[in-house]
């Protein structure tokens, strides 16, 4: 995590002072059911809620001699507390507390991207709308095919987000769980009612089996999901990216008073914003490979995933969360040019009408393989014209077209209202 691409509140769920809080929150819950059962004095608890307390510094300090980060915590925990702390961690393990401290601050920083979504979706939603019948060129292989609409594109976008949202949840769910199960998961020292009792009062659930740890494959799917994620800001950047290039010019990003866009060249506006979003979507995507080796470990387990999620849980968050609140300032403030739009549309000449043509071709007699051969053969006279000659005019002069086809028939042929006839239905369908 770096501050030029961190926002505070996400940051926040990682740093010690919240994770040791989550600590200490489950050593007391567990004294507290511990106590309930008879296992601990009920005076544990009270002690814990009273005087449980804990000084980074000190565990910093404490850690450097025993090499162990909970232990440490326990003993600052013990400093305040007192002669209580004895019973304190009874019967359980490092991973009980580490795991399900992590599995708490994932949902949290779930809870916190599932916001983030909100606010993407509320902006494509707004700009789609607003631009359901701007027409533009759709292009493939980066070359212009049809008309479509610029709402439909940023619909596509909407679509593919609500769908990110819907597998947030999912994997929110996925990562939601609690081990409180001992030295390898069979609960010999610990009863699992202490387990119910954290998980309840956590908002998650008991793992299945966690042996010493929670399996793997969860927070695999987790990290995976904030890539796929990252996957569609990337995406939609790239988009927004093309459009803005100056032979396009379609849409940019605002350019504020005072912002310059390059040291050397006075008139240039960058896209930078979705240039950063490319790189970020980068990033989180990067941290997918190591979730996925961490689901490898020897036996009832080991640390070799320990290191990676220091390292990933938080800068993944973090990154996506600035990402997506990133995405979402573009969209808000987004550029839109339908004039540059139309003027692009017709560079062709009115190449995009050649299925329209080839259609109509085929549903007055001609085979396809002759309508195909001769509105080809005519595109290819008007891309050779270097904008002398239309479509319509290359084909006026073919008379297999003229039979078939009169003016009348080209005028249909040849109206853009065809291609927006189902937009309304298709990004009603989307915003849903």
């Amino acid at each position: 995590m770096i501050p030029r691409y961190t926002r505070p509140e996400m940051a926040a769920i990682f740093e010690p002072e919240n994770r040791f809080k989550i600590w200490l929150e489950i050593e007391t819950l567990a004294a507290e059911k511990m106590a309930e059962m008879g296992t601990v004095p009920k005076s544990v608890p009270v002690s814990l809620r009273k005087k449980g307390r804990f000084d980074i510094a000190r565990i910093d300090e404490i850690e450097r001699e025993v090499k162990h980060d909970v232990i440490a915590f326990l003993t600052s925990v013990a400093e305040h507390v007192g002669p209580d702390s004895r019973y304190v961690h009874q019967g359980m393990t490092s991973s009980d507390v580490v795991d399900t401290a992590f599995a708490v601050q994932l949902t949290q920083a779930a809870d916190l991207l599932l916001k983030d979504l909100d606010g993407l979706l509320k902006a494509l939603k707004k700009r789609s709308q607003e631009h359901t019948k701007t027409i533009c060129i759709g292009r493939s292989h980066g070359i212009h095919a049809e008309p479509t609409t610029f709402g439909l594109k940023l619909a596509g976008h909407y679509a593919a987000f609500k769908r990110a949202k819907e597998r947030l949840k999912a994997a929110r769910a996925e990562i939601a769980v609690c081990t409180i199960s001992g030295a390898v998961g069979n609960y010999a020292t610990v009863d699992p009612a202490v387990e119910s009792y954290i998980a309840k009062k956590l908002g998650l659930k008991p793992e299945t089996v966690s042996t010493q740890v929670i399996p793997r494959d969860r927070h695999a799917m987790f990290f995976a999901t904030l890539g796929v994620i990252a996957a569609s800001v990337e995406n939609l950047s790239t988009e927004i990216r093309h459009l803005q290039r100056t032979e396009v010019r379609e849409a940019e990003e605002f350019f504020s008073k005072g912002q310059k866009g390059s040291s050397a060249m006075p008139h240039k506006r960058n896209p930078i914003l979705s240039e950063n979003l490319t790189g970020l979507a980068r990033l989180v995507r990067a941290y997918v490979t190591p979730a996925m080796e961490n689901v490898t470990l020897w036996h009832e387990r080991d640390i070799s995933h320990s290191s990676v999620e220091r390292n990933i849980g938080p800068d993944a968050c973090v990154t996506l969360d600035f990402a997506l609140v990133r995405l979402t300032g573009i969209i808000d403030k987004l550029l839109v040019y339908p004039d540059a739009m139309k003027r692009n549309l017709e560079k062709t000449g009115g190449l995009v009408f050649s299925q329209r043509t080839l259609l109509a071709l085929t549903q007055n007699g001609i085979s396809r393989e002759d309508a195909y051969r001769i509105v080809q053969s005519a595109a290819m006279k008007v891309w050779e014209s270097n904008g002398a000659l239309t479509l319509r005019k290359a084909l006026e002069t073919h008379s297999q077209v003229t039979e078939k086809l009169d003016k009348k028939a080209l005028d249909t042929i040849f109206d853009y209202k065809h291609y927006t006839k189902r937009v309304d239905k298709i990004i009603k369908r989307a915003l849903a």
